[in-house]
């Protein structure tokens, strides 16, 4: 686990956030000449704070401008606490308002509140907007955070930043985990000289290590690393929770934009069809059911089409039955999101929707499946009924989602599941490994029944209805597994319940005697093959299985003959050192239709071994 402290700014425009960064950290973010030009900030600016306790802070300045949202969630995504800036002079504002409510549908647990140009302005009208702060933040995660005030005035010395260095050195760090998959949300790609392309973002999960392969998600593009930096300082390897800047061999600049993700080759999928748990916020209009929305996860931003699913809690009153048809203002839904282009989300990553126009934000939620199968109407009821669960903790619904299907383990990994049944390749919910088992031993059950004489079913026939879609390596676990509980007995291809075993009855016994009696009367000559097949071809494979007749080519020969044939040839070839086909014929009695087959016979079973036209002693010439 590594601990690290991502700290954003936020706030309307105008309210200090860059001059209050550049007061802090000696760096102005402001550096486009547009944004030099405006005096607003216009893209995402990154620096670092060395804190009194010797941490080093990460500060992401955003903007705040109602049409730089998406850059402000952008930079928002991967934060660990942010600093809400506030005029003193102008006090809470729209954007003020709407950046607070995007970072608490983020999940934002942390932060503090600063009251900027507090000199320009008197006391009375400083506690005027310190009051007008608490009562924005009241009942969101900034409830009871500290609220400073601060003035950086053009010249003369600033105010308050000591007091503002303590309240973020007591922000608690986050832990991140260093295991699992990289990812890392690319924020900013640009050229730089003399390196080439480089992207900068946060890794959220895993590591990156100077040197490896790794691929750009969503399109695939594949590339190596070739240079890394946290805060502009080289190193051999970044771990989650830092601002990592990364140099790309073999990518063009042109290739790659905001709302990739870095990843490592094989780690990573990109979703189509999003299950969430959504909020709605109150002040945000009604949303029909099936209209399009701007979802914005990580650094992404793409169109998607709305399902709702139905509601996250069910109030008194209502039925879990009777979904709603579209988004209610103040209520949490459980949705499906359909996007016209893939992106990369993982569970319980947080993510926020916008209307498509006028562009407005609506609410936002947590992603409970990213790869999730598509809901039909019909279903809503159903599968809102899952989300619940799911949303609740029970991470097996993931695995009864996937039907027989089941999970690679690798995506189980990444979904959090650790229960389930491993069946070959695959993991699935263990009532769905019992249901396919009950079902084997109903189809071979009505396979002994069907067919009472045959030993068994060939375990191809078996793979048929409930268990056509199973892979070779699922059914052939299923089939251990059934094994290992003694409830099936595996011999050879052929598969039987344990418990069953051949008994004929007086009917068939008769048509087993009869086939017998025939073979018995043919002699060496044997009989067909397919006139025997024809009658009862169950009864003819259990005689053969018995050993009690032989099939010779295309005839069928009772094993008594066969007995005397080998014993008269062990006895010629214990005087005589070979065998000719003439000799053959009159030890056989057998025509050279008949005589070529028996001979290949006593070849296969090395009683004689064929050299040229005639046979020597095979090494089963010499009985026992």
């Amino acid at each position: 686990m590594s601990q690290h402290l991502v700290v954003g700014t936020a706030g309307h425009i105008d309210h200090g956030k860059t001059t209050l960064v550049r007061a802090l950290t000696g760096v102005d973010l402001d550096r486009l000449p547009e944004e030099k030009a405006r005096g607003i900030t216009i893209a995402l600016g990154f620096t670092a704070l060395d804190l009194p306790d010797g941490r080093r802070l990460s500060f992401v300045d955003v903007p705040g401008h109602e049409r730089l949202v998406r850059t402000m969630i952008a930079g928002a995504t991967g934060l660990d606490a942010v600093v809400l800036c506030v005029s003193a002079v102008e006090g809470v504002m729209p954007q003020t308002r709407e950046h607070l409510a995007i970072l608490e549908l983020l999940g934002l647990r942390q932060g503090l509140v600063v009251l900027t140009m507090a000199d320009l302005v008197d006391e009375e009208l400083r506690e005027l907007a310190a009051l007008d702060v608490e009562d924005v933040v009241a009942g969101t995660f900034l409830e009871g955070a500290p609220v400073l005030s601060v003035a950086v005035p053009p010249s003369g010395a600033p105010q308050g930043l000591d007091a503002l260095r303590q309240a973020l050195a007591a922000l608690a760090p986050a832990t991140r985990p260093a295991a699992g998959p990289l990812r890392l949300p690319i924020d900013r790609a640009f050229v730089q000289r003399g390196f080439g392309t480089v992207v900068t973002g946060t890794v959220r999960s895993g590591r990156v290590v100077d040197g490896e392969e790794v691929l750009v998600l969503p399109e695939g593009i594949k590339s190596r690393v070739r240079g890394l930096q946290v805060h502009g300082l080289a190193v051999e390897e970044s771990r989650a929770g830092n601002r990592t800047a990364i140099n790309l061999a073999g990518v063009e600049r042109d290739d790659l934009a905001r709302g990739q993700v870095v990843v490592r080759p094989g780690e990573l999928e990109v979703a189509s069809i999003i299950d969430g748990r959504y909020r709605h916020l109150p002040g945000a209009p009604p949303v029909p059911d099936g209209a399009r929305v701007r979802l914005l996860a990580g650094t992404s931003e793409v169109m998607a089409v709305l399902g709702v699913l139905g509601w996250a809690e069910v109030d008194a009153g209502e039925s879990a039955e009777a979904p709603p048809t579209g988004l209610v203002p103040g209520r949490t839904h459980l949705v499906q999101l359909r996007t016209e282009s893939p992106l990369v989300v993982l569970p319980d990553d947080r993510f926020v929707l916008r209307r498509e126009s006028p562009v407005e934000t609506l609410g936002g939620g947590e992603v409970l499946d990213p790869w999730a199968p598509r809901a039909r109407r019909r279903d809503h009821a159903r599968v809102a009924a899952q989300l619940r669960a799911l949303a609740a903790g029970d991470r097996s619904v993931l695995l009864t989602r996937a039907g027989d299907a089941g999970l690679e383990p690798a995506r189980a990994a990444l979904l959090g599941l650790s229960e389930g049944l491993r069946l070959g390749d695959r993991l699935l919910h263990p009532d769905r490994v019992r249901a396919l088992g009950e079902s084997l031993l109903t189809t071979l059950g009505a396979w002994h029944q069907a067919r009472p004489l045959a030993p068994g079913a060939p375990r191809r026939e078996l793979r048929r209805e409930a268990l056509a879609h199973l892979s070779d390596r699922a059914f052939d676990a299923l089939i251990a597994r059934l094994a290992e509980e003694g409830l099936v007995a595996l011999e050879g291809p052929v598969l039987r319940l344990a418990s069953f075993h051949i008994a004929p009855s007086p009917d068939q016994q008769q048509t087993l005697d009869e086939l017998t009696r025939l073979a018995r009367e043919a002699g060496l000559e044997g009989t067909a093959v397919a006139p025997l097949l024809a009658q009862d071809a169950d009864a003819l494979l259990l005689l053969l299985a018995r050993g009690e007749l032989e099939r010779v080519s295309d005839r069928v020969v009772h094993r008594q003959h066969l007995d005397v044939l080998v014993a008269s040839v062990r006895a010629w070839l214990a005087t005589h050192q070979e065998l000719r086909p003439a000799d053959f014929k009159e030890l056989s009695g057998q025509s050279r239709r008949m005589a070529i087959p028996l001979l290949e016979w006593l070849d296969a079973r090395r009683i004689t071994v064929r050299n040229g036209d005639v046979r020597g002693a095979g090494s089963q010439a010499t009985q026992g």
